[in-house]
């Protein structure tokens, strides 16, 4: 590594914020850049293997939501947070400041703004999430993850520039594997996921949607669900009655992997998962996560349904009796799921990390 000021990078929250961090760490690594990490102690279960020379764990809370006295004690929790973070910037002295939303990145990046160093915002969503609203008033650029983004001002838009969503190395990986065409009677692989969480609503509405189907129908489909561990049994119980190849299971670690071996993919819309579907090529029905403040998801997942890569449902439409006949119409019309995973393809950019990792290296003062 270079003698160089390191660029610090600023995720925490959930590793779908984390990941793309990683994902330039790694590409800024590549080029002999060094590497810090500000993140928050919920995010170190993740970042245990972050390809980063220093990792500084920063207090962060989400002041949205909640009671008065909860938000207050958000607010003290974050205002600890900016006094952490301004020792870190100090002894670290970066180049450039790289955050990637969520109030975790709150604290190192108002105390780098108030610093007067570069600071790089990358949005993941093609809604602008509430913690870069703060901040990108004062930011150096701002790089998207979509090619058009809602919920910000002229002044804003003028900072920013398209640039993809970094993706892990695994999702690169599996990206190489071709959409396998099923035939008329070929297996159809269904990957069903509702995030690093889980979704209730998967497990409520897909199995009684398998069941709905003909019996020929339920033969030549093979379901991979993940669930929640209280709804795993019942899963599990249900897909064993109708006869139907199924596993189940809470979290898959090889996911990626996972995706590329499916057909169709029935998912939430967050900006990693819809990122990862585009750089893998995939059909897939998308189920915003509702009630968001934002709707980032339902932005998030209009940009493939619009190009015919997904069909998107909104929660509240989404029934046993919609999905099942949207599986049997693939099943009828296997042909549909090639075209959607080339419109897929078509919009992922998967060298988005090489891509960031040019874009704050021309902005970093070194």
């Amino acid at each position: 590594m270079s003698g160089e000021r390191p660029i610090l990078l600023a995720a925490g929250g959930t590793g779908g914020h984390l990941f793309p961090a990683e994902a330039l760490a790694m590409a800024l690594r590549a080029r002999g850049k060094r590497v810090e990490l500000a993140t928050d102690s919920r995010a170190l279960r993740y970042g245990a293997n972050f390809p980063a020379d220093a990792i500084h764990p920063i207090p962060a809370a989400t002041p949205s939501g909640g009671s008065i006295l909860g938000k207050a004690m958000a607010g003290l929790t974050l205002a600890r947070g900016v006094w952490a973070a301004r020792g870190v910037v100090k002894r670290v002295n970066p180049a450039a400041v790289v955050g990637f939303g969520g109030y975790p990145t709150v604290p190192p990046l108002l105390a780098a703004q108030n610093a007067g160093l570069v600071v790089i915002i990358h949005e993941q969503n093609a809604v602008m999430g509430r913690a870069n609203r703060f901040l990108a008033a004062r930011a150096t650029a701002i790089a998207l993850g979509f090619p058009r983004l809602g919920g910000a001002s002229a002044e804003i838009l003028a900072k920013t520039t398209h640039i993809g969503n970094p993706v892990r190395p695994a999702v690169i990986d599996a990206a190489k594997m071709d959409f396998s065409d099923p035939g008329d009677d070929d297996r159809i692989e269904l990957l069903v996921t509702g995030g690093s969480q889980g979704a209730r609503v998967m497990s409520d509405i897909v199995p009684p949607a398998v069941e709905l189907l003909t019996r020929a129908q339920r033969a030549r489909l093979r379901v991979t669900q993940q669930a929640r561990a209280e709804d795993l049994s019942r899963v599990t119980e249900f897909y064993a009655r109708l006869g139907v190849a199924a596993t189940v299971e809470v979290f898959f670690n090889d996911l990626p992997a996972r995706m590329a071996a499916a057909h169709l993919v029935v998912a939430r819309a967050g900006a990693s998962t819809v990122s990862e579907l585009a750089v893998i090529g995939r059909d897939s029905i998308l189920v915003p996560l509702p009630g968001a403040l934002d709707q980032d998801q339902a932005a998030n997942a209009a940009v493939l349904g619009e190009s015919g890569a997904a069909t998107v449902i909104a929660q509240s439409g989404f029934t046993s009796q919609r999905l099942a006949a949207e599986i049997a119409q693939r099943l009828d019309n296997p042909g549909s799921m090639r075209y959607a995973a080339d419109a897929a393809r078509a919009a992922g950019v998967p060298d988005a990390a090489e891509r960031l990792a040019e874009f704050v290296i021309s902005r970093a003062r070194f």
